[in-house]
């Protein structure tokens, strides 16, 4: 059976991709451009139109993409080509409103402040927008249409189109200022990626043991988590085992360890981060137990 890809428009992701662009641009503006700090992609880009021709990149954003947006629309679904014009969009008009509003932030002339501010700022913003389903544009649709006709992986050529993009951008900034970029850029990746995967880091369990029943009935009953049995064989002595895989919270494992510890002391566990986990207990309430339960019979 073919799955169908859900091409809704949520308000919510509106909404997000919204404030994702609200915070971008406000780190470009009172960040970047006003400590002379580049940048990559479509935003590097306008800086340097900045620079050069005194192009407001409120302008120069919807400019840019425009073209790309009308080149790259048959790669996009309905939801992508909806949400990145509306990216686009919000992008550009928070760029004009942030330009205008009479606001300063004096980190006086500190560059490393103003470059961590930046990606602290600048990657959450985009986070955001990518994390609701969101793009601005740009530099994505290239990547796409590279990967379509040329087989060259979308991060590859975002990777190449960013280098250029600040190699270009030393036209208007000295060795200095493009040191406090690479600074800005590293801290804005790391933000992006762990706005994207969530803040929540779960772990998940594997655990081989001749008393998985007993183990499964405790975890189940005290740490009221989900279990799930896989069936598996043991390498060498070719017998078959139940092994457990359960998913807790950074704060439950010590009580899982003391579990596991109870029942079998020998018994295998391996520990994996996981980066979101979903599902009732992580992205809904965990059931809760009554407290009176405990003491019947």
């Amino acid at each position: 059976m073919t799955q169908v890809k859900d091409e809704s428009i949520r308000l919510i992701d509106l909404l997000m991709i919204g404030i994702g662009c609200a915070t971008m641009a406000f780190s470009l503006v009172f960040f970047n451009i006003a400590n002379n700090l580049a940048d990559g992609g479509i935003s590097g880009i306008t800086l340097i139109i900045r620079a050069l021709f005194h192009l407001d990149p409120a302008y120069s954003t919807i400019l840019i993409n425009a073209p790309l947006l009308l080149i790259g629309y048959r790669f996009l679904g309905r939801q992508s080509l909806i949400y990145t014009i509306y990216g686009t969009a919000m992008l550009a008009l928070f760029l004009w409103i942030w330009q205008r509003v009479p606001f300063a932030i004096d980190l006086h002339h500190d560059l490393l402040l103003a470059s961590l501010a930046a990606g602290l700022t600048g990657g959450l913003g985009s986070g955001l927008l990518y994390r609701y389903g969101g793009t601005t544009g740009g530099t994505d649709i290239v990547a796409r249409i590279m990967e379509r006709f040329y087989g060259v992986p979308m991060g590859q050529t975002l990777l190449w189109l960013d280098v250029v993009i600040l190699l270009i951008s030393l036209v208007y900034i000295d060795i200095q200022h493009m040191a406090y970029t690479l600074i800005y850029s590293y801290v804005f990746a790391r933000l992006v990626n762990f706005t994207q995967e969530g803040a929540y880091a779960a772990r998940g369990i594997i655990i081989v043991s001749d008393q998985y029943q007993e183990i499964t009935n405790s975890i189940m009953d005290e740490l009221q988590r989900g279990v799930s049995l896989v069936s598996g064989e043991g390498g060498f002595s070719h017998k078959p085992r139940q092994m457990i895989y359960v998913v807790v919270a950074p704060s439950e494992l010590h009580r899982l360890r003391q579990i596991i510890a109870r029942h079998d002391s020998k018994a295998f566990v391996s520990v994996i981060n996981v980066n979101e986990a979903l599902g009732e207990g992580f992205s809904f309430a965990r059931p809760k137990k009554n407290f009176l339960s405990k003491f019947k019979p």
